[in-house]
């Protein structure tokens, strides 16, 4: 039977599976952009390439399959499915917070997938909040080198574990302990939220920390709150997390700001990301990368060849934005002016 950390991944995953897990009345904000069709695209459509670069590694795509899980039995199939996919298909890949791998000797073959995954872009995961209890760099060098990982990103999430029962609250001085990993790692550090944003602000000074990507994980898609709340058992907080039930940046403000403030940085979008529109749309707005979670969540519960034929029906939505607007390649569709931004049409300035 699980047990502790194992048990709460579980838990994680069934709620994401069945749960009300999005937040209330709140959006990406990607509604509000809108492509301008192009009647004479003077392209051919399989000539697209959707081609790009992450962690020094060639994607077939733009697209990671994002942070999700690992640790528990329902997490191994999960990840392995994943892994052989994302492999399958060219996309990067995200472990799931790895703090499991170092405290539990269960279910460690739930992260231990780069032999389903040798040649993408991996990354493992772990809480930043854990350099406050006890992890540093000697920790997280030890995760990459079992997992075999290009590259480890720290998520910030103060909200989730304020709600959640067992929650790490000390986020104290955390940016000099971020630093000291930046600089004594062998890989690139990479940070993110788990799905209430990032902003430019925020951005700058983990850029300027020695943070080398950043991973907006804006609102809009699946809020911790609400399911740290479907499992809590301390009535206190269930009923305090619903005052936050539309807590956070929506995706496209996270985007737009940290793309303001760090020109050149690598930025990926996560958080709420559904469909190849969504994709194009931030990356149009100053995305590298897009990420998926929870739409491939299901289908990895079944089969590789589920989550193949989602990827697939996500990269075809991209291409055929694509078409739709004359964009050959991802730079084009990033330098398109095909768009239109709260009304606003590029074409017209």
């Amino acid at each position: 039977m699980e047990e502790g950390i194992n048990k709460r991944k579980t838990e994680h995953i069934r709620h994401c599976l069945t749960g009300n897990v999005e937040g209330v009345n709140k959006t990406t904000g990607l509604e509000g952009i809108n492509f301008i069709h192009n009647a004479l695209p003077e392209i051919n459509f399989n000539d697209i390439n959707l081609s790009a670069t992450f962690l020094d590694k060639q994607l077939k795509a733009p697209f990671l399959v994002s942070s999700m899980t690992g640790g528990s039995d329902l997490a191994e199939k999960i990840n392995q499915n994943l892994a052989e996919a994302a492999e399958e298909k060219g996309w990067a890949m995200g472990l799931g917070s790895t703090r499991a791998l170092l405290e539990s000797d269960a279910h460690q073959d739930s992260f231990l997938i780069r032999k389903q995954a040798p040649t993408i872009p991996m990354f493992a995961n772990i809480g930043a909040v854990q350099l406050n209890y006890g992890y540093g760099a000697e920790e997280c060098q030890r995760i990459v080198d079992m997992t075999g990982s290009d590259s480890i990103v720290l998520h910030l999430n103060p909200l989730q574990e304020a709600v959640q029962d067992e929650g790490d609250l000390n986020f104290e001085n955390l940016l000099p302990k971020i630093e000291k990993v930046c600089k004594a790692l062998d890989v690139p550090v990479g940070a993110k939220e788990v799905g209430f944003g990032i902003d430019g602000t925020i951005a700058r000074k983990l850029y300027d920390a020695g943070i080398s990507y950043i991973d907006v994980a804006g609102a809009g898609g699946t809020s911790w709150s609400q399911v740290e709340k479907l499992r809590s058992r301390d009535p206190l907080k269930k009923a305090a997390a619903e005052a936050f039930n539309n807590w956070g940046i929506p995706t496209k403000d996270c985007i737009v700001s940290v793309r303001n403030a760090l020109e050149d940085v690598t930025l990926v979008s996560s958080g709420g990301m559904k469909t190849g529109v969504d994709a194009a749309k931030a990356l149009t707005i100053g995305a590298d990368i897009v990420g998926f979670a929870r739409t491939l969540l299901q289908a990895a519960t079944e089969s590789t060849e589920a989550v193949i034929l989602t990827m697939d029906q996500l990269e075809l939505e991209l291409k055929m934005t694509m078409f739709g607007i004359g964009a050959e390649s991802i730079l084009d569709l990033k330098n398109t002016r095909r768009v239109e931004i709260m009304g606003k049409s590029l074409l017209e300035e």
